[in-house]
């Protein structure tokens, strides 16, 4: 009794540890084994047949991961899935559904997108379009079942009567007759046909290109026709031919016309073929042509040379210290070549222009010498001008000409790639006892603007003074075109 009772406790500690076992192997490999190590995500689907709890979720067809839970929100279902976290979504990834068998059962599949960020705990994950599912696929195969049973109901009803079947006997025996119409007709004719194609292909063969261009124009033609055509009718007036019968008049007209402007060009040409006429005698008089031809010669030469012709102009300004006075210049020089040039210049000077009047005065009163000579000297509020022909010669230029009204010569030095001069000026030989001497410095401190400084009246300590001033100097080349009317409007005024 005690043995079968030890042996009954044996069993029942073998029952209790195996159903433990049991327990703890279902805990262990249930279905959230392995989710500590995954993340969660979310899709919407517009149908979710086939999906269960704890269905695959693949990537190129491997798991990847499992449904966890599939709820209705709104009108879609909503699939939460667990992915394994090695596996990274980016920012574009997507998922879908698919078939797995044939038995209905569909699993996840998804893409891994690119971009950043990548997909974290709880996020959204756009879906693609649904496939067909097997299910649509058996509506689509029972409606075409229905439609070959409704074709073959009505074969039947028109071929099953005794009429249907005397109908298609006779349609049968037309097409047999038909038949051996044509094979009758064949050989008869075989070698004819022969020829015949023989023919065609030789034709078609040589002359291929000349029949695409013939229907090409044929096309060509239609086509402006049929527009033409179609305008008129738009217009709702003879439905087209009444616009065709007048362009086909107008032409006419116009060839009439050609034809006696053709006319009247060749008896012009027969004039001028003649030395009848200015242009006849261009033609014939070689006197003529050589002096036509000097004269473009010379205008040629004329308009060469104006292109070349640069024109600078200068705005200055000076400050005289010891007058307390400025003294203002407008210049223009024309330099047709390099190494020299024409100067023009309007001066506005303070000091005017000055004369001398010497009077010899003789007198009987005594309490004056009997004979003595009074100096005026008399200065006017007048513009100065300058006009001085200028040659250079490595960096000196000279100058003469007329300088502020007065004879007068100068020198010029450049330096420093022509952006420092030294300029010198001698003159109003006739206005003073001594000569006018003028000597100043010139810096081009800023592009076409220049920094002057110098001295005034060095010989006459009584007229010396120094000034300062600053000069714009650039080149207007729209100027010189003005230049060939500059001596007409010269004149009209």
């Amino acid at each position: 009794m005690a043995q079968k009772l030890t042996q009954a406790a044996k069993v029942g500690v073998f029952l209790v540890v195996m159903g433990g076992a049991g327990y703890l192997v279902y805990r262990t490999i249930g279905p959230q084994t392995g989710r500590s190590g995954s993340y969660h995500v979310h899709a919407y689907l517009d149908d979710a047949t086939g999906l269960v709890p704890n269905s695959r979720v693949t990537m190129s067809g491997i798991a990847i991961g499992t449904v966890e839970k599939i709820s209705l929100e709104g009108q879609n279902a909503r699939i939460d899935i667990a992915i394994d976290k090695n596996v990274k979504l980016h920012k574009t990834a997507m998922a879908g559904i698919k078939s797995a068998s044939l038995l209905g059962e569909n699993i996840i599949f998804v893409t891994p997108g690119l971009g950043d960020p990548d997909k974290v705990d709880g996020d959204l994950i756009e879906t693609v379009p649904s496939a067909r599912s097997f299910d649509s696929l058996k509506d689509q195969l029972g409606r075409i079942a229905d439609l070959i049973e409704k074709v073959a109901t009505q074969i039947a009803a028109t071929l099953g009567s005794d009429e249907g079947r005397k109908q298609m006997q006779a349609i049968l025996k037309n097409v047999s007759e038909a038949t051996e119409s044509i094979n009758l007709m064949v050989k008869e004719n075989r070698i004819a046909v022969r020829d015949t194609l023989a023919n065609i292909d030789k034709i078609t063969s040589q002359g291929g290109p000349e029949v695409q261009q013939i229907l090409k124009n044929v096309r060509v033609v239609t086509e402006d026709v049929r527009v033409l055509m179609a305008r008129q009718d738009a217009t709702g007036v003879d439905g087209g031919v009444g616009e065709l019968q007048s362009t086909i008049e107008r032409v006419n007209r116009a060839s009439k016309s050609l034809e006696n402007t053709l006319e009247h060009a060749d008896h012009i040409s027969e004039r001028i073929d003649k030395g009848e006429g200015t242009i006849g005698r261009l033609t014939k008089d070689d006197a003529l042509i050589n002096e036509v031809q000097g004269v473009a010669e010379g205008v040629n030469d004329y308009v060469d040379r104006l292109t070349r012709l640069q024109t600078v102009v200068g705005l200055r300004s000076d400050y005289n210290f010891l007058a307390s006075t400025i003294k203002s210049y407008v210049s223009i020089r024309l330099q047709p070549r390099e190494d020299k040039y024409y100067i023009i210049e309007l001066i506005d000077d303070p000091r005017g222009r000055t004369s001398y009047t010497q009077t010899d005065v003789d007198t009987t009163n005594p309490n004056e010498p009997s004979h003595y000579r009074t100096v005026t000297t008399t200065t006017q509020d007048a513009f100065r001008f300058t006009l001085q022909f200028a040659r250079k010669l490595g960096p000196f230029t000279g100058r003469f000409g007329i300088k502020e009204s007065t004879g007068g010569i100068g020198m010029d030095l450049h330096l420093l790639s022509n952006r420092f001069e030294v300029t010198n000026d001698f003159f109003g030989f006739g206005e003073y006892i001594k000569p006018r001497y003028r000597v100043y410095l010139g810096y081009e401190f800023i592009k076409r603007l220049w920094l002057l400084g110098g001295v005034d009246h060095v010989f006459l300590p009584d007229q010396r003074d120094y000034f300062l001033g600053l000069q714009l100097r650039f080149t207007d080349d729209d100027l010189k075109t003005i230049l060939p009317y500059a001596g007409g409007l010269g004149a009209a005024r």
